[in-house]
């Protein structure tokens, strides 16, 4: 009978064998907790010397003037100068209305004008003429008190008849009282010329200001660019008519742009007006970066302007963290460089190192440059000008009075 031979046993494995397998692991893990602890330390280290010192929203948005162009006087267009997205310079003419009736208003404003002038004259000559007048009234007054006194004298001899003495002292009452209306209409008429030149007479001062203001609605037929910038929103065609302070077109100034920074509540603790901002915008990209500073921040938050505020009182509450505007102001510089345009989404961050700014927007900010004066602006004030240079035009070849008409007290 065969005997079967039982299995070998796997010979044992070196004694050392398990050694390699542990050292390294423990390698491995000592290598991902050295770059556990290295990466801890870099962000610690960044979060000391920069994060801490920053805040960053990506709720910002570019904001600027939208300046709605709007005729001051109704009227009919007849031309249109510019289109959409066309860049215009201040001054530049942007519609034109119908003048016709303007035209007419201002002639007749011209010869009520001429007609107050001829007027005002007539009052001051007639102080003249009452003045001569009343010298005349005073002579006969004079003459017929002689003529009287000697009547009388010679009375008692019965040289003069009684009855002449009495049409005598009849027509000395008669001549003193027309002296005294004749002083009186002199008075009466130096109170409408006394204390005034011919032009500043009131019913001339009343017709050249109707003479200015149709001068302004002449002036005023050209509207003009109020600010450099470029067209957007025409909404006028030629032939509509338009009544005065209807929106025709906006122009926008793009050098005048700056940032609405929607900031947590809880990160506007340590801002200041002031302080330093980092922008990029997404159509540039990140390589773009634009500077600014911290202008001023709004009066409240988003939602208390709201068109429907939140009421929190109704009883259904819950916490929402409330963003505040802030308003970034940015360099001109990087502005002309890199073109924005309203609406445009704006990453913002702001370095919180100087904290020596106010918490709130100055009353007074004595930086802030005052608006400039820009032709539109000075436009009626120009208008205005000429219409007076007119008016004393007008009165000086309307005035036909000679050398010493002027009325002497």
């Amino acid at each position: 009978m065969t005997t079967m031979n039982a299995p070998a046993d796997p010979p044992a494995p070196p004694a050392d064998s398990a050694t390699p397998d542990a050292s390294t692991r423990r390698r491995a893990l000592f290598v991902l907790c050295a770059v556990f602890l290295g990466l801890a330390a870099v962000w610690g280290a960044y979060w000391f010397f920069v994060s801490r010192w920053q805040e960053s929203t990506d709720d910002a948005y570019v904001a600027g003037h939208v300046v709605q162009i709007t005729p001051q006087v109704g009227g009919t267009v007849k031309a249109v100068s510019v289109e959409d997205t066309d860049a215009v310079m201040a001054g530049d003419t942007l519609v034109e209305l119908d003048d016709a009736d303007s035209q007419v208003a201002l002639g007749e404003a011209r010869a009520a004008l001429a007609q107050a002038v001829r007027e005002a004259r007539a009052l001051h000559v007639n102080n003249r003429a009452l003045r001569a007048q009343i010298a005349a009234r005073q002579t006969e007054v004079d003459r017929l008190s002689l003529d009287l006194s000697r009547r009388l004298a010679i009375a008692a001899s019965g040289a003069v008849a009684e009855e002449e003495i009495d049409h005598t002292r009849e027509a000395l009452k008669a001549a003193k009282a027309n002296l005294s209306q004749a002083r009186a209409q002199l008075a009466a008429n130096r109170a409408l010329t006394g204390g005034s030149t011919l032009a500043e007479h009131p019913i001339v001062l009343r017709a050249a200001a109707d003479f200015e203001a149709a001068w302004l609605d002449l002036s005023r037929a050209k509207i003009v660019a109020p600010v450099a910038g470029q067209v957007a929103k025409r909404n006028v065609q030629i032939g509509q008519r338009v009544a005065a302070g209807a929106p025709l077109m906006a122009v926008v100034p793009l050098t005048r742009l700056w940032v609405d920074a929607n900031f947590k509540e809880v990160q506007l603790g340590r801002m200041r007006v002031g302080q330093p901002v980092t922008l990029t915008a997404d159509l540039h990209g990140q390589d773009v970066r634009y500077r600014g500073r911290v202008a001023g921040f709004a009066a409240g938050t988003g939602s208390a302007f709201a068109l429907l505020p939140a009421q929190n009182a109704t009883g259904n509450w819950i916490k929402i963290v409330q963003r505040v505007p802030v308003r970034v102001e940015l360099e001109a510089d990087d502005l002309k460089a890199h073109p924005l345009r309203i609406g445009l989404s704006m990453r913002v961050t702001v370095d919180l190192r100087d904290d020596g700014g106010a918490r709130l927007t100055p009353d007074a900010r004595p930086d802030a440059a005052p608006e400039a004066i820009t032709p539109a602006n000075s436009a009626s004030d120009a208008a205005l000008k000429e219409a007076r240079a007119r008016v004393r035009e007008i009165i000086r070849q309307h005035d036909v009075a000679t050398p010493g008409d002027a009325d002497k007290k």
